[in-house]
């Protein structure tokens, strides 16, 4: 109704150009909620065989019995890291709570063999948040609680710490830690303070300041991010200064920069990006992996970097941290030094490449020091999201080269969120979450920019 007399409103063009963004945006959720209808009759085959062989097989396979086991509680539960570790912690012989947001209340990940219960929970801006994590973790006897946060929730799940502390264990790190190394700019300060290298920055809080700013004097190049976490503008890799000062105020005036929504100015150093996931205790690096970053982060295959580890190492270890942080590092072309771009607290995606390691649990679990920092095997293949890959394919039909470089990531490594003995969360995911999210924005005329299946979710305009 409301939508509707909006319309009435407006003035007739911008009244056009509103309905044919509609339609528009509509067409494209139903052409794609057929292309998914189109593929089902396959992953149902592909589910069902799966199923059976499991039934059939797992009567002869021997379950670990964990020595103490206990009850995990997993948020995120539309994220396949969340999957991921619901997983691990099964073959372990724990017991895993898997707790998402009321809007994700159908993920295929609820459906899987290792999630023993599911229950949907407020927003985590929500006042009633903590209270939904505290009534879950006193009803199922949780013993720890291992937040998969999205950029928003990290803070309020370090805020719930206070009131879960006295009932379970939380691997998250402290909440005023929480702010700090989620702030570009103040990340950079702490990394400089422990003699680790970041590129230079500057924090921005007014356009005005890059428009003044003297790039004459500056070697590199720069880049413009914004410190709270933007969904759609983090793949902006514009280069500062533009071809003319004009160009370079009208790009500026045009981001959402206030003291409110402070942005990030970093000299732009050309060179190999690599993403890393850390899982630490008492700043202990207890799990870690690395690998080369890629267009959207969906590509995931172990690199052994000591540079990076040492690096990770310094840093954890000087904050004496607990909980699990990402970094996303640059190698310089010119002088091959390791630069820290950026530090996330919360897990990253790259923790798809454990999905054979039985050693996952004792990271997040065991209180004693490991005598060794568990890594992905050596026979982890690696890990990709097979609708994503199959979009690349498509658009790429013209060029063999790419085409056939797509062929051999889908031959050598393995769909994130397929499992031989846990198949259902694949079918589920690809055909009840995402058709569902999909319905609820054709029902309500919104627009989606892409699907993410990693995350799970529609990549949003002022979204999630």
């Amino acid at each position: 109704m409301t939508q509707k007399i909006s319309i009435a409103g407006m003035q007739p063009e911008r009244q056009i150009m509103a309905s044919n963004g509609w339609l528009q945006n509509s067409l494209k959720t139903v052409a794609t909620l057929s292309l998914l209808l189109l593929v089902l009759p396959l992953n149902v085959a592909l589910t069902t065989i799966a199923l059976l062989v499991a039934i059939l097989v797992k009567p002869f396979q021997s379950r670990t019995v964990a020595a103490n086991p206990k009850t995990i509680l997993v948020s995120g539960g539309k994220m396949t890291k969340a999957l991921q570790l619901a997983r691990s912690f099964d073959r372990a012989g724990h017991r895993v709570i898997l707790v998402e947001a009321d809007k994700y209340w159908l993920t295929g990940h609820r459906f899987s063999w290792a999630v023993d219960k599911f229950y949907t929970v407020p927003n985590p801006q929500s006042p009633d948040y903590i209270n939904a994590l505290l009534e879950i973790v006193q009803k199922e006897g949780v013993d720890v609680y291992v937040p998969v946060c999205s950029p928003v929730a990290s803070y309020y799940d370090a805020l719930a710490k206070q009131a879960l502390s006295p009932h379970c264990e939380i691997m998250h790190v402290e909440p005023e830690m929480v702010q700090q190394l989620d702030d570009k700019s103040q990340f950079s300060a702490v990394a400089t303070s422990l003699g680790l290298s970041v590129p230079e920055s500057y924090c921005i809080t007014q356009p005005q300041q890059v428009v003044d700013f003297d790039f004459s004097k500056q070697e590199r190049k720069y880049i413009i991010k914004s410190i709270p976490y933007d969904s759609v503008r983090r793949l902006d890799l514009t280069k500062l200064p533009c071809n003319t000062p004009a160009e370079t105020a009208a790009f500026v005036k045009d981001l959402p920069i206030s003291e409110r929504n402070p942005w990030i100015m970093q000299a732009f150093i050309p060179g190999q990006e690599y993403c890393t996931h850390s899982t630490v205790r008492d700043g202990e690096l207890r799990l870690h992996c690395c690998c080369k970053s890629s267009a959207f982060q969906i590509n995931y295959e172990m690199v052994d970097h000591p540079e990076i580890e040492a690096w990770v190492r310094r840093f954890v270890g000087g904050l004496n941290l607990t909980g699990q942080v990402s970094f996303d590092f640059i190698q310089a072309n010119d002088d091959g030094r390791i630069y820290a771009i950026e530090c996330n607290p919360r897990t990253h995606s790259a923790i798809t490449m454990f999905y054979n390691n039985p050693d996952v649990a004792k990271a997040y679990l065991e209180t004693e020091p490991l005598s060794n920092v568990i890594q992905p095997l050596e026979s982890s293949r690696p890990t990709y999201w097979i609708y994503h890959e199959i979009w690349r394919l498509v658009t790429h039909l013209w060029s063999p080269v790419e085409v056939w470089r797509r062929l051999q990531i889908i031959a050598g490594g393995k769909d994130a969120i397929f499992d031989w003995s846990d198949p259902l969360p694949f079918l589920m995911v690809h055909h009840a979450h995402i058709p569902c999210l999909l319905l609820g924005n054709l029902r309500q005329l919104k627009g989606w920019i892409r699907i993410d299946f990693n995350i799970g979710k529609l990549v949003e305009l002022a979204g999630d």
